[in-house]
């Protein structure tokens, strides 16, 4: 009976008309608890099967990964997006324009952490969100001016109920409420935050701004974040983190234990090596692995998605825990349960790495470096089943094998397959 059934599985695979097939891959997915070699087919821009064996007799576009991790597209849980002429974040030049920082590095989702607010939320919808391929999703700040500056100490622009009603009405894009840098004695602006949260129904990411003993740290995590909130800046150098023998503080596990979730959020100025390098090896790993992606820390220790990733893989998380922390961890955190997976029906995002082996350094935003042994490099990005990152041209014929080139462009490039890319010729 098992024989039949594998036998009229494999007849079933092998019968399909696929638009991609990326054969020969090591698949990595949290959620359906894979990790192995598999072969990963796309059709209609959603992910069509996965299989350990699957025909390309039928496929339109067959691709051979061997020698490299296929995982769902990477989630990076804390950016700032909302690009404009300003000389802030929220409409301004200290954010970046998404497209031309994620598909590079495997990532197909951002969560744009707290740089719009109520009030300017359809500015950045209309500007960015509605016009970048890379999937945008928000954390509405609690601030209605959103984040950048004195704006942010603002505690009369703290209500939370316009914050709820907007998220309520884009429940599609608005995934949570953030607080972040406010500097004053009061709990304000986390006590409004986690009340947007609870008329929405949503959780709140918190950057904790100035440590101050009238707020401690160890209150916020142990007492006023709900189960399922998230802390961002981790590893930042400020957080009680150590004690005086190096261990690890215990109201942080039990922030864990509590539902807390721990974000990296690498940042310009917030990861340390002299934090969490003790604290991997003790066990106090990041939930979710973020970028806090921006002007500054892109060319500074932070860099990109898959150089993060590498820090925590040196540091001894092995990949697997990384890919968990980059995909369906953060897609759980935000309640988007349809992303971070390569589950049949799901949107076809998949990020195509490899794990690089040799000598490399990476450097903290204090300029500390760290040697590590592997780096993880993307080879391929897809989002709804399209092609936008093609590293070593992996999708490509070699030039002496094709003929001349025509008005259309290259007759050997499926455009159905490869619109995000031909577009950007």
């Amino acid at each position: 009976m098992r024989t039949f059934l594998a036998v009229a599985a494999a007849a079933a695979l092998s019968a399909q008309n696929y638009d991609v097939l990326l054969k020969n891959g090591h698949v990595i997915d949290a959620k359906n608890n894979i990790n192995a070699i598999r072969d990963v087919a796309v059709k209609d821009g959603k992910i069509a099967a996965v299989a350990a064996l699957i025909d390309a007799s039928q496929v339109k576009k067959v691709v051979d990964v061997k020698g490299l991790h296929v995982m769902p597209g990477l989630i990076d849980l804390h950016v700032h997006v909302f690009y404009g002429d300003g000389p802030s974040y929220s409409d301004g030049q200290l954010s970046v324009i998404p497209d031309s920082h994620t598909f590079r590095s495997g990532v197909t989702t951002v969560v744009d952490a707290g740089t719009s607010g109520w009030r300017n939320f359809d500015v950045f919808k209309r500007r960015i969100i509605d016009r970048n391929n890379t999937r945008v999703l928000v954390l509405l700040n609690i601030v209605g001016a959103g984040m950048g500056g004195a704006v942010e100490q603002n505690m009369s622009d703290m209500d939370p109920a316009p914050v709820a009603n907007l998220i309520k009405k884009h429940p599609d894009i608005i995934v949570g409420v953030k607080t972040a840098h406010f500097a004053g004695p009061e709990w304000i602006a986390v006590d409004n935050a986690i009340k947007a949260g609870e008329l929405a129904n949503v959780p709140i990411m918190v950057d904790f701004g100035a440590f101050r003993l009238e707020r401690p740290h160890e209150e916020l995590i142990t007492k006023k974040l709900r189960p399922g909130d998230m802390y961002t800046h981790t590893y930042l150098a400020w957080v009680p983190m150590l004690d005086d023998a190096g261990k690890v503080r215990p109201y942080l596990f039990e922030g864990k234990k509590r539902g807390v979730k721990f974000d990296a959020g690498h940042g310009g100025g917030s990861f340390v090596f002299r934090h969490a390098a003790p604290a991997i090896k003790q066990g106090f790993l990041p939930d979710s692995i973020s970028t806090d992606l921006h002007t500054s820390s892109m060319v500074g220790g932070m860099k990109d998605m898959t150089n993060v990733m590498s820090k925590f893989l040196n540091m001894g998380m092995t990949l697997e825990q990384v890919v968990r922390a980059s995909t369906w961890h953060p897609a759980q955190q935000i309640k988007r349960l349809d992303l971070g997976h390569l589950s049949v029906g799901a949107p076809a995002d998949i990020a195509v790495l490899r794990v690089e082996n040799g000598a490399f350094g990476f450097v903290d935003v204090y300029g500390a470096k760290m040697n590590g042994k592997q780096r993880l490099t993307a080879e391929l990005t897809m989002k709804d089943g399209r092609f936008y990152w093609d590293l070593n041209g992996l999708l490509r014929e070699s030039w002496d094998k094709l003929g001349k080139y025509n008005a259309i462009g290259d007759p050997a490039w499926d455009g159905t397959v490869s619109a995000g890319v031909r577009s950007r010729r």
